[in-house]
């Protein structure tokens, strides 16, 4: 297990798919120690496919690090074990169906009487004090409801963003929201029981379109791999490939129209002068850009792009991104002591060293001895 900042803290994830798991991942990276409770089949992720030498991809990736107790918690001494783990635990978490914990008998005022120091996170779909409260939420769903399908995908269709976004961003905010309670607990000497709802970290990831929308009137279209709001943001087609140009200010804009494709004189058009008349008249703009990229090859025009300070990037087919230059990885045990590698997490330095993937229960009779000996 790694050693880092979070060494000594103990979390008891109820937990299952990406959500949690991804916030107690981040927990378990840093040091702390994380109990993964699963049912006596496993956890939901384990049997998403077995890609990764017999192992679930999302598994593999999401619970490196952690512990695996196999429990019961409709039976009364599992009940009694759990009861003893967050006695001592600082955190937990848990994605069950809403209501689920209550009804195990640790309501909010059971947790918040019997164990005052505990920061107990509660992952859901949507608040619990909305009229959404009992829809069940996935990824998908959430992405749908949210209206981030609305903004993705082409003037023909939408679409989903093609990772688990919602789960994501919520597992991210879960993590941040701990991190928060742990720094405050040291000051007041509580902890904090957190709702963390799918829904509201899409909401929060929608706020510049509904922003548009509401003062402005204008709804936010989809472009594909064209920027909504930002012109021009877009790929362009050059003689010998494709790159993707993005330039944010009118200081660029002109930069790109004078030292990239020797059309001054677009930068001074009258359509063309600022940021909201460009996304206006993209249309136009476009066949204005579009010849002068084709007559440069791209190299030239990275020569150019970089010359000028503008922004570029290509487009990475994911049987690309594994030779990528910019990988970083880490080396991570599968139960079996098969190793993989893994994209090294934002933030960790080369010295990381995560602990194994968990096989089902493989900490369950040391668990039980540990913390309900005799």
């Amino acid at each position: 297990m790694s050693e880092g900042a979070l060494s000594g803290l103990l979390v008891i994830a109820i937990e299952q798919a990406v959500a949690a798991p991804l916030c107690t991942v981040r927990l378990a990276d840093a040091g702390a120690r994380v109990i993964k409770i699963e049912r006596a089949g496993g956890e939901t992720a384990r049997n998403y496919d077995n890609a990764v030498k017999g192992t679930s991809a999302y598994f593999a990736w999401l619970n490196r690090g952690k512990e695996s107790a196999v429990l019961d918690l409709k039976d009364e001494r599992d009940l009694n074990l759990l009861s003893v783990l967050l006695e001592k635990a600082d955190v937990l978490i848990q994605n069950l169906v809403p209501g689920a914990l209550a009804r195990m008998g640790f309501t909010p005022e059971v947790i918040a009487a019997r164990f005052p120091r505990l920061i107990a996170v509660s992952i859901n779909g949507y608040g619990q004090d909305t009229a959404c409260a009992p829809m069940r939420a996935y990824d998908m769903l959430v992405q749908a409801e949210s209206g981030l399908c609305a903004v993705t995908g082409t003037p023909d269709a939408p679409s989903k963003i093609g990772v688990s976004a919602a789960d994501i961003a919520t597992g991210m905010n879960a993590h941040a929201a701990i991190l928060e309670a742990l720094i405050e607990r040291e000051r007041s000497g509580r902890g904090r029981q957190i709702e963390v709802a799918m829904f509201d970290g899409m909401a929060d990831w929608m706020a510049v379109p509904l922003l548009h929308y509401e003062h402005a009137g204008r709804e936010t279209g989809r472009f594909g791999l064209s920027h909504a709001s930002i012109y021009p943001y877009r790929p362009f087609a050059c003689a010998d490939g494709t790159l993707i140009v993005a330039t944010q200010t009118n200081a660029e804009w002109k930069k790109l129209c004078a030292q990239v494709l020797d059309r001054p004189e677009l930068a001074e058009h009258a359509d063309f002068a600022t940021n909201p008349l460009r996304v206006s008249n993209r249309v136009a703009l476009d066949r204005e850009l579009e010849p002068a990229f084709r007559a440069l090859d791209v190299a030239d025009a990275v020569a150019r792009l970089d010359k000028a300070g503008i922004a570029w990037g290509r487009y990475t087919e994911v049987r690309d991104l594994g030779s990528h230059p910019a990988l970083r990885r880490v080396e991570v045990a599968l139960a079996d002591g098969a190793l993989i590698t893994l994209p090294r997490p934002a933030g960790r330095d080369a010295g990381f060293r995560p602990g194994p993937v968990p096989g089902l229960g493989t900490d369950t009779d040391n668990i039980r001895a540990e913390f309900l000996p005799g």
